[in-house]
């Protein structure tokens, strides 16, 4: 059995979610743990999260008991291993139950129907050939703000690009030294500037957590900012993503999701060349990937 530990926001959550699925597509047997969501394992998180799948109409997902934990750990997440245990992974590391990712992709891990998997699985690489299944899998429920339901109908009207602009906890001073100075104003600008070369008519629907920067930078009739999903209703600002035509994202998996879910066969997704400072980017890597995307660096060039 393969066990998804599922953990983060719900961007990363729709990808755990996406490889467990991609697991049961080669019928493999496979679980998500949610463990990570307890409420001694929250207390201990400086951002607390919750488990928000489950806001999502009718996902069918498969829940790891504590039983089917342990069956392939040997022991629940978190304990100590064994000396035994210890030594056999000292010995053997492929050895070990537990598999981390440290990398963007692991082909390694479908050769595998034994595991627990922890990561955050973002390559498109891992789950492009079912994303036509996860689009009607991953189902919004219905907006109870009219404001929702008035933006759609706007949205299908005309060419609509979403535009995600992270701001707030990325300029806090730990966040930044890791997400910070990816997604700048000569990225955004680029990538504004290749949608309106190549859609005339395209509308921008800036969503952001920093409203105010955004309103003061993007003034025009061709911008629109989306300003009152907050909270618990901010998954609905993915759901209108999803609804434009084409997507400039931010790094960050929330907007990644906006254009994953979007059905337009033509659209463009643009998205930054790293993700996080701590990567390097090998342009025929990032090309091979994220097939589908246009890939645009921190200095606003076209990879």
């Amino acid at each position: 059995m393969i066990i998804i530990r599922v953990m983060g926001g719900l961007g990363n959550q729709m990808q755990q979610y996406a490889l467990y699925r991609k697991y049961e597509s080669m019928g493999v047997e496979a679980r998500l743990d949610l463990s990570w969501f307890d409420d001694d394992v929250q207390e201990t998180m400086l951002a607390k999260r919750r488990f928000e799948l489950g806001d999502f109409s009718g996902l069918s997902m498969r829940i790891a008991s504590g039983e089917e934990v342990k069956a392939v750990l040997g022991r629940q997440f978190g304990e100590p291993e064994s000396l035994f245990a210890r030594i056999r992974r000292k010995v053997n590391p492929d050895s070990s139950p537990v598999f981390t990712e440290t990398q963007m992709y692991h082909p390694e891990i479908f050769g595998w129907k034994q595991k627990y998997l922890a990561g955050y699985w973002a390559c498109e690489r891992y789950y492009a050939d079912i994303l036509p299944v996860l689009r009607q899998e991953i189902r919004f429920p219905e907006s109870t703000d009219p404001r929702n339901t008035e933006l759609v109908r706007e949205i299908e009207r005309t060419e609509a690009v979403s535009v995600h602009i992270r701001r707030g906890d990325y300029l806090d001073a730990a966040n930044a030294e890791l997400f910070g100075n990816i997604c700048t104003e000569e990225y955004y600008d680029s990538a504004v500037t290749y949608m309106k070369k190549r859609f005339p008519q395209a509308v921008f629907y800036l969503f952001s957590d920093d409203t105010e920067y955004v309103k003061a930078r993007y003034q025009g009739a061709e911008y629109r900012v989306v300003d009152w999903n907050r909270g618990a209703d901010s998954f609905f600002d993915m759901m209108l993503m999803s609804r434009c035509k084409h997507n400039i994202c931010a790094n960050s998996t929330f907007s990644f999701w906006g254009a994953r879910l979007n059905s337009h066969e033509d659209k463009v997704m643009i998205r930054p060349s790293i993700h996080k400072n701590s990567q390097v980017c090998v342009p025929e890597e990032m090309k091979r990937l994220w097939q589908g995307w246009t890939i645009v660096t921190p200095a606003g060039e076209f990879i």
